[in-house]
């Protein structure tokens, strides 16, 4: 399925709901909601499942576009979600009927009816821009949250996902009079006093491996008790033991009270991501992938240490 097919699938449906993943991020949601206002600028009746895990610097994306307690869709989307089991519990009961799946993952499952998948797209709202631009004139009402998923999934176009294909779906955005100056101050350079606190108490806690090409540090439950942290406080914290010279690949373990721990692993061309994280049930991107793991941090770091040198030696 290409950008003309999906947008036609679109068109011709009527009160669609669209679905985001759990632990929501800028992508998935900017997503959702450019898609959103897309539809409704065409007459559709549109709204998004509402994202009890968005956090407040999300939260003014989403106004006036999540679904109220009594609609009933008759056409279901999901944005930005590899599988079903990305999907929050207010979404469990549509795991089986999503119409279609727009996302840029590798490991996308193929779980809806119809499935139109870029893995090559360093994020998924370079792929709804051009379901978005096929469907109608872009508006800024929409391109603003596209920019937030396509500026967030980059790391405001650094991380080495970033292609030119990015950039010109990021210059159409802002062709489209909408205010980056806002969107790139309160994402990219503006951060609490608990979020430098963290991030200082990760460099302590940190451990180096691979001489000193790989970093692993915890973000503990008592760290976050302690601190008093909301998830605004962490929001994409996977992003910053990169930032650390001669550091290649990092991965930041996030303690669950489940008694898990969510990994997220970020490397560099000379390592595969979504094959470390293929190794312990996960999946993502190559450069930038996850997964879950039982037990304690200390625990998930040495099963985590294990699987990169596995695929670093070419042991998959």
């Amino acid at each position: 399925m290409d950008h003309k097919q999906a947008a036609a699938l679109l068109r011709g449906q009527d009160d669609i709901l669209i679905l985001t993943h759990k632990r929501p991020d800028g992508d998935t949601l900017g997503c959702a909601a450019g898609l959103c206002q897309a539809l409704r600028a065409i007459g559709k009746t549109a709204w998004l499942l509402p994202s009890k895990g968005a956090t407040a610097a999300f939260r003014p994306y989403l106004e006036g576009l999540e679904a109220p307690e009594d609609f009933s869709p008759r056409y279901v989307v999901s944005v930005d979600i590899a599988s079903l089991g990305l999907l929050p519990d207010n979404a469990r009961p549509y795991a089986g009927r999503i119409d279609l799946s727009i996302d840029h993952h590798p490991s996308n499952e193929g779980f809806a009816r119809e499935n139109y998948v870029e893995a090559d797209k360093a994020a998924c709202g370079e792929i709804v821009y051009k379901v978005v631009t096929e469907l109608g004139p872009l508006t800024p009402e929409a391109a603003l949250p596209l920019y937030v998923a396509v500026s967030t999934d980059t790391g405001c176009f650094v991380y080495s996902n970033t292609t030119a294909n990015t950039h010109r779906v990021a210059a159409a955005l802002l062709e489209a009079g909408i205010p980056y100056q806002r969107v790139n101050k309160r994402h990219f350079r503006t951060k609490s006093l608990k979020r430098l606190t963290i991030e200082a108490e990760l460099l302590e806690g940190m451990h180096l491996y691979e001489e000193g090409t790989v970093a692993v540090a915890a973000v503990t439950l008592e760290m976050v008790e302690r601190l008093q942290a909301a998830e605004e406080d962490l929001e994409d914290i996977a992003a910053f033991l990169g930032q650390i010279e001669g550091v290649r690949h990092a991965v930041t373990i996030r303690q669950l009270k489940n008694g898990t721990c969510k990994l997220s692993v970020r490397t560099a061309a000379d390592l595969n991501a979504s094959a470390v994280c293929a190794l312990l049930g996960g999946g993502g991107h190559t450069a930038a992938a996850g997964c879950t793991v039982e037990g304690a941090p200390a625990r998930a770091e040495e099963t985590i240490v294990a699987a990169i040198r596995q695929v670093k030696r070419g042991q998959v």
